[in-house]
């Protein structure tokens, strides 16, 4: 018995020291693990692109911020979500250049509909053509304005739990709005997934300096708490939450 306790500890040390032990969490295929053959077979073995959807994420990946671009992995994780509920009516909160929207899209039938908010004109400029390319651009209502007022005018108008699919990815400090402004727009069984929910790691005991993350492991701890819904954390990307409204 002695000898088998020792060849168990001595296997359980293997695995701290090679690594195996480690967290899943790697970051998005186009950054923090563009260089983890892991993730980059999942991307080589799983990914089918749309060919416009290539060529606009090769044009984001020139921006400066591309990091802030969806991995191809999680939009298409998001669009077979869309696929499988039948959404015809989705929210992007902060838009970027426009490839998970793009990818939204593209996977909604012909009367299918993207509210895509967004406030930096030079990314609405850069992705227009690829929508209009793509064939998309008239089911993509890019606001061009704060979410908060576009949410609220959705609200106003009576679009209340009529729309399928939320996706939140804009300014981390207004999260914790958008998501309750998602429920009201959200029907029960849409789905709401919030983005950067792990943050490259720092909502794990955040900086008492580091607001943004402190403000993350908030709307994490809120949801996990929220009988509203039932969730799902998963380490994509850069962490993705998915929130089923009850």
């Amino acid at each position: 018995m002695g000898a088998d306790i020792k060849i168990l500890l001595c296997i359980g040390l293997a695995v701290v020291l090679t690594g195996v032990g480690k967290s899943a969490f790697i970051g998005k295929s186009h950054s923090g693990g563009r260089d983890d053959p892991v993730l980059q077979y999942v991307v080589n073995n799983s990914l089918r692109e749309n060919p416009v959807l290539t060529k606009l994420r090769l044009r984001t990946l020139e921006d400066t911020w591309s990091r802030m671009m969806v991995a191809s992995e999680q939009a298409q994780f998001m669009a077979n979500l869309i696929r499988l509920i039948n959404a015809t009516k989705a929210i992007e909160i902060g838009m970027y250049t426009g490839y998970n929207a793009l990818s939204m899209a593209l996977a909604m039938p012909e009367n299918g509909r993207v509210v895509a908010c967004e406030i930096e004109d030079t990314y609405v400029e850069i992705a227009k053509p690829f929508f209009k390319e793509a064939g998309v651009e008239d089911k993509i209502d890019i606001k061009f304005q704060t979410a908060m007022k576009t949410l609220n005018e959705l609200i106003a108008a009576g679009e209340a739990e009529t729309y399928d699919f939320v996706f939140i990815d804009a300014d981390k400090f207004n999260y914790d709005g958008y998501y309750e402004k998602s429920l009201e727009l959200i029907r029960k069984g849409g789905i709401i997934a919030i983005d950067n929910v792990l943050w490259s790691g720092k909502v794990v005991n955040p900086d008492l300096n580091d607001l943004t993350s402190q403000a993350l492991d908030a709307l994490n701890k809120k949801l996990h708490k929220d009988q509203r819904i039932e969730l799902s954390m998963l380490t994509v990307g850069d962490g993705l939450t998915i929130a089923i409204k009850r």
